[in-house]
């Protein structure tokens, strides 16, 4: 069991509940919690949704947000994580120190990630709610046709001491 675990409420979907493992990621559990307890994520939505792969959300273009150098084996970390099925892991673009609020959620394992984005954490109950919102219609960029919304991001149990986020 994790020391911090997260209820994340999707309107029209349901509740997941995440651990987050901040031993083996250290920085990007900190950071991400920065967001959670910011509230920053609430009524955010899904924007990118690839069935069989991945759902991602976390963006806000409004809001410019400081990278940090994201923990995977390419870039010197030792994170063990795998990206299967329900793993949390940092959206970032070709640029390995990208990493900034955006998350996605494994649909199905995908192994060729594994080593190159900072996997850290699983969701633990709710998986169906995840099958449901890959399920949902997209347009050719693989944008949801209709908004799946966070509604909020809620800290169940954080017994971690977290360090300070260090950005790039």
């Amino acid at each position: 069991m994790s020391d911090i675990q997260l209820s994340l409420k999707i309107e029209n979907f349901g509740t997941l509940k995440i651990e987050l493992y901040p031993n083996e990621a250290p920085n990007t559990v900190a950071n991400f919690m920065n967001y959670v307890t910011q509230n920053f994520y609430d009524g955010l939505i899904f924007h990118r949704i690839i069935k069989g792969f991945m759902i991602q959300g976390g963006g806000n273009p409004q809001k410019k947000n400081r990278p940090i150098s994201g923990e995977f084996k390419s870039n010197g970390f030792n994170n063990t994580l795998k990206h299967t099925r329900g793993v949390l892991s940092m959206a970032r673009t070709m640029d390995r120190n990208s990493a900034t609020s955006q998350f996605f959620i494994m649909h199905h394992d995908a192994p060729h990630l594994d080593g190159e984005y900072a996997a850290f954490g699983k969701v633990v109950e709710g998986l169906e709610i995840v099958d449901k919102i890959a399920s949902v219609p997209t347009n050719a960029y693989d944008q949801p046709l209709e908004d799946v919304k966070i509604k909020t991001i809620t800290v169940l149990k954080n017994e971690a001491n977290l360090q300070p986020v260090v950005y790039v």
